[in-house]
């Protein structure tokens, strides 16, 4: 009989929620396939979080204090001593030598993750000392971060060169490549392997219907609009301009959900109340509510993104960006470019813009997602057993 790998699994979010939600899609996956995996959570826990059958040590968290990755602040909010990060590295090493794993995965490093190095490269070092040495993978978005000192960007292939043997990237080369984002993706192009967006589970508009009553009145489940900000602590300006854009819309009359996310302000949630419009704080299957919506409007990350794939509907994006973070610009621009999206500007985050780009976007056809390569989980789960089985494991497939 087959047998499936191991893995260990580092995920740490340090200011959004993406990464978990990312991670936690693979995961789902794998366990679904029988394989055995333990994640090791370093940040704040979330609300609703769902383990999906692995087994998590959640570590002392640690979090980024308002957006300042400089500085690790603990649940609390105090500012973590060393004393309090050798107690995470030396649990990291503990969990690494109790599991024995065959794959190991750390999501967003070598490329990101620098605050981590305290607890990261000993991780690393004990992995690659081990009598049976694991595979180890890097778990990273399509687009990274840009802007960075060359001097980082060489450590991360130095880095890949020492301890990795590959890079899963989850997007679609055809629509972005690494190298877009990454300035030496040449000197590690053996070692990549895209695996398509990480998109949730697919449903049908049928599939919705039936299950939504399933303890949850259906006029709670479905909406013609659903205006969502990821985590919350970004996307203030959208919904509040989505919210007062309602009145005097194309779709004025339909039904409205506006999600907030666990960490918005409780003042501005209390200004999105309107006749219409149900304002919650989180749904766990957000694709499956927009496979029967009319239209989904939000900020431009890659989960949200990833759920507007799987549900097919028509997509108003406002990209949140600046000098330093790019990331969401680019995949709005991407998306508007092949017309799979209506692109809303940072100054257009006004209830006129907002109405305006409604009934634009619902004016056209919907869009053809099926030219994007999505599926990503499953393919991740495809390479990490072929790396396990020993198979000659192609790059850039």
């Amino acid at each position: 009989m087959r047998r499936h790998p191991k893995i260990l699994y580092y995920v740490q979010h340090l200011l959004g929620v993406g990464h978990v939600f990312r991670t936690m899609r693979i995961v789902r996956v794998l366990v679904e396939r029988g394989f055995d995996v333990e994640l090791i959570y370093g940040g704040k826990q979330l609300p609703n979080f769902d383990d999906h059958g692995a087994r998590v040590h959640f570590l002392p968290s640690l979090t980024s204090s308002k957006g300042d990755f400089s500085k690790l602040v603990t649940g609390d909010g105090s500012v973590a001593t060393d004393e309090y990060r050798h107690i995470r590295r030396d649990l990291i090493l503990a969990i690494l030598a109790e599991s024995e794993p065959d794959i190991i995965i750390t999501e967003a490093f070598p490329f990101g993750r620098r605050q981590m190095h305290f607890e990261l490269l000993p991780f690393m070092e004990a992995a690659v000392s081990m009598e049976k040495r694991p595979k180890i993978f890097a778990s990273v978005r399509d687009i990274l971060q840009e802007g960075n000192k060359p001097s980082k960007d060489r450590q991360t292939v130095d880095l890949l060169d020492r301890y990795f043997d590959g890079v899963l990237v989850h997007g679609d080369r055809h629509l972005i490549s690494l190298d877009k984002t990454f300035p030496y993706t040449e000197e590690i192009s053996g070692k990549i392997y895209y695996t398509g967006i990480v998109t949730p589970q697919t449903v049908t508009p049928q599939t919705v219907r039936t299950h939504a009553d399933e303890g949850t009145p259906i006029a709670d489940r479905h909406f013609d609009v659903v205006v969502s900000a990821g985590g919350g602590l970004l996307g203030r300006e959208l919904v509040l301009a989505a919210a007062e854009a309602k009145a005097g819309s194309s779709l004025d009359d339909a039904h409205w959900c506006i999600l907030t996310g666990p960490y918005m302000d409780e003042k501005d949630r209390q200004k999105l109340s309107r006749p219409g419009i149900a304002v919650r704080e989180f749904i766990p299957d957000l694709h499956a509510v927009l496979a029967t919506a009319r239209l989904s409007i939000s900020l431009a990350g890659y989960n949200t993104v990833a759920d507007i794939m799987a549900a097919g509907c028509r997509a108003i994006v406002a990209p949140q960006w600046n000098d330093k973070e790019t990331e969401q610009l680019r995949r709005a621009e991407l998306l508007a470019a092949r017309g799979l999206v209506e692109m809303l500007s940072h100054e257009a985050k006004t209830a006129i813009a907002v109405r305006t780009a409604i009934d634009r976007v619902m004016a056209k056809p919907s869009p053809d997602w099926s030219s994007i390569q999505t599926n990503g989980a499953a393919v991740t789960a495809d390479i990490l057993q072929g790396a396990f089985d020993g198979d000659d494991l192609k790059p850039f497939q």
